[in-house]
C-alpha cells in the first residue's frame, strides 16, 4: 500500500500535463496507481491557485482527510502545483496532515520528496528554484505517456510561466517567468507522442503566443514551431492555447489558415469589455483593438471558433463597465466562455492597491447574466450547424449520459428516435463523444471501432454544450 498512489488534478491544461509527468516519474520509481483514495498510502493534488474557490476546493479536501491520517501513520500527503508555490510552508499551519508541499518547478523531485517524509518522518518543502530550468526541461523531454482517459490527444508544454503581470494574476509569482522551451525538444516530444498513436497535440503556454526561443542569431516563434510540428508524420490535427491579446503575431494567423492540421480555433482571454477596467487589470489592450483582431482572425482563417474568459466583479466595475462586457461577448459570439467571480490574490498588485469593492450578490448576478447570455448565443449558433457533415476526432465513450437520451452502454432506441432513424439502432453501437476542430463537442452513436479515428458525422440537433450527430454511412 505504501507504493500506491490516488492523484487528483484541479485546474487547467498546466497542472494536468503536470500530472502526466508525476504519474510517469513515479511510474519510473516503482508506486502503482489506484482511482481509490482509500486504498492509497500515497495521496497527492496538483493544484490550482488562480482563484479563491479553487484553493478552497482542495484545502477542504485535505481537511477530510486529517483522521485517516492520524490514524494511518504511514499515509503520506503532497500537495503540489501553483497553490504549493504560494503559500509554501503555510500549508504546514492550515492542514498540519500535510507531509510534502511541492511547486510547479520542482515536480521532478516529488518522489525523492516522498521517499524522505516516510523515511525521515518529517515534513517536505520545495519551492521554485530557477536553477532547476534545465531538469524541468529534461523532465518534459522524458515524457513517454499520455492521458490514460484520451490516448489519442495530448498536451505538449512549448514555454513555462508568464511575464505579463495582469493586476489579479498569480501566475508569474508561482510559475515564475516566460521561459521557452527549444523547439527541437518540442518537435521531438510531438514526434514521440505521434508514434504512441496521438492524433491530436495541444501546444501549451500560459500566454502561449509569446512563444519565442533564440539561438544565436536565429529565431523561433510560434508560427515556425506550427510548422515545424506540422511535418509529423502521423499527426492530423494541432492546437495552442492559450492566447493573449496584445502583440498578436500576424503569421500566427497565417499559420492557422495556411496549414491543414492547424485546427481553426481561439482561446483568447478578453476578461473585460471596459477599457478602464482593463487598464486596471493592467492588460495592456483596449476593447477596440481586441475586437479588432477577432475581425482580422475571422477574415484570415473563415470559420474560426474563438473562445474567451471573463471576470466579473473586478474592483471598481460599474454597471456601464459590466454591460461594455455583454456587449463585447454579443459582438465577438463566443463559442464558449469561461466566467468569473473576482476574488483577490494574495501578493497580485490588485489585492495590494484595489478594494474588493463589488458586493458578492452583484458579482453572482453579473456572474449569471453573462452565463445566461453565453448559453444563448452558444444555442443560437449550434443550431446553425443542424444538417451540416463535421469532421470529428471520436475520443471514447461518452462518460456523461446527461448530454442526452443516450447511454455509454448498448444503444438506446429513444437515442435513435431522437436522431429520426425509422430503423433499429446497430445493435453493436455505443454513445461516444468526440470534438470538432472548432472544439465543439459532439455526441453520436457508433461503433467503438471509429475511436481514435477523425470521421465524418452529421449534426441532427444542437443544445449549448453539445452537437448530436450521426455517421455519416
Amino acid at each position: 500500500m505504501e507504493q500506491t498512489v490516488y492523484l487528483e488534478t484541479l485546474g487547467c491544461q498546466m497542472n494536468k500535463l503536470d500530472a502526466e509527468l508525476i504519474r510517469q516519474r513515479l511510474g519510473q520509481e516503482g508506486y502503482r496507481f489506484t482511482l481509490d483514495a482509500d486504498q492509497a498510502g500515497v495521496i497527492i493534488f496538483v493544484t490550482c491557485s488562480v482563484r479563491q474557490r479553487a484553493e478552497d476546493k482542495v484545502l477542504s479536501k485535505i481537511g477530510q482527510l486529517r483522521r485517516r491520517h492520524d490514524q494511518q501513520k504511514d499515509l503520506i500527503l503532497a500537495v503540489a502545483g501553483c497553490m504549493a508555490e504560494r503559500l509554501g510552508p503555510a500549508l504546514f499551519d492550515l492542514h498540519p496532515q500535510v507531509d510534502v508541499v511541492c511547486a510547479p518547478g520542482r515536480i521532478h523531485q516529488l518522489g525523492e520528496l516522498i521517499a524522505r517524509a516516510r523515511h525521515e518522518r518529517r515534513r517536505q518543502v520545495a519551492l521554485n528554484d530557477p536553477a532547476e530550468q534545465s531538469a524541468l526541461e529534461d523532465l518534459d523531454a522524458s515524457r513517454r505517456q499520455t492521458d490514460a482517459d484520451h490516448p489519442f490527444m495530448a498536451y505538449l508544454r512549448v514555454m513555462r510561466g508568464c511575464n505579463k503581470f495582469c493586476s489579479y494574476c498569480v501566475v508569474p509569482y508561482v510559475r515564475g517567468r516566460e521561459v521557452s522551451r527549444p523547439p527541437e525538444s518540442i518537435v521531438a516530444e510531438a514526434q514521440r507522442l505521434a508514434d504512441r498513436g496521438v492524433k491530436e497535440i495541444t501546444l501549451l503556454g500560459q500566454t502561449v503566443n509569446s512563444y519565442c526561443h533564440r539561438n544565436g542569431t536565429t529565431t523561433v516563434r510560434l508560427a515556425d514551431l506550427l510548422a515545424r510540428v506540422h511535418e509529423i508524420a502521423g499527426l492530423e490535427r494541432l492546437r495552442f492555447v492559450t492566447s493573449y491579446p496584445r502583440d498578436f503575431d500576424e503569421r500566427l494567423l497565417a499559420a492557422m489558415a495556411d496549414l491543414p492540421k492547424v485546427c481553426e480555433y481561439l482561446h483568447l482571454p478578453a476578461q473585460s469589455g471596459s477599457d478602464r477596467i482593463l487598464a486596471a487589470m493592467n492588460r495592456r489592450y483596449t476593447a477596440g483593438q481586441y475586437l479588432d483582431l477577432i475581425e482580422r482572425a475571422r477574415q484570415r482563417v473563415p470559420g474560426i471558433a474563438v473562445a474567451g474568459d471573463f471576470i466579473v466583479g473586478f474592483p471598481g466595475e460599474r454597471e456601464e463597465d459590466f454591460e461594455a462586457t455583454c456587449e463585447l461577448m454579443r459582438r465577438v459570439r463566443y463559442k464558449n466562455c469561461f466566467i468569473f467571480k473576482y476574488s483577490p490574490r494574495p501578493g497580485t498588485r490588485a489585492d495590494g492597491d484595489l478594494a474588493d469593492d463589488v458586493p458578492t450578490e452583484t458579482k453572482r448576478r453579473r456572474n449569471q447574466i453573462l452565463l445566461d447570455l453565453q448559453e444563448e448565443i452558444s444555442l443560437a449558433d449550434n443550431q446553425a450547424f443542424v444538417g451540416q457533415t463535421v469532421e470529428i476526432l471520436v475520443e471514447g465513450p461518452s462518460k456523461n449520459p446527461h448530454l442526452d437520451e443516450g447511454r455509454t452502454g448498448p444503444a438506446d432506441p429513444a437515442y435513435s428516435r431522437s436522431l429520426g432513424r425509422s430503423g433499429p439502432a446497430d445493435s453493436g453501437s455505443i454513445q461516444l463523444v468526440g470534438r470538432t476542430r472548432g472544439d465543439h463537442i459532439v455526441v453520436l452513436q457508433a461503433r467503438p471501432d471509429r475511436i481514435g479515428r477523425i470521421v465524418p458525422v452529421r449534426v441532427v440537433r444542437a443544445s449549448a454544450l453539445t452537437l448530436f450527430a450521426e455517421p455519416v454511412r
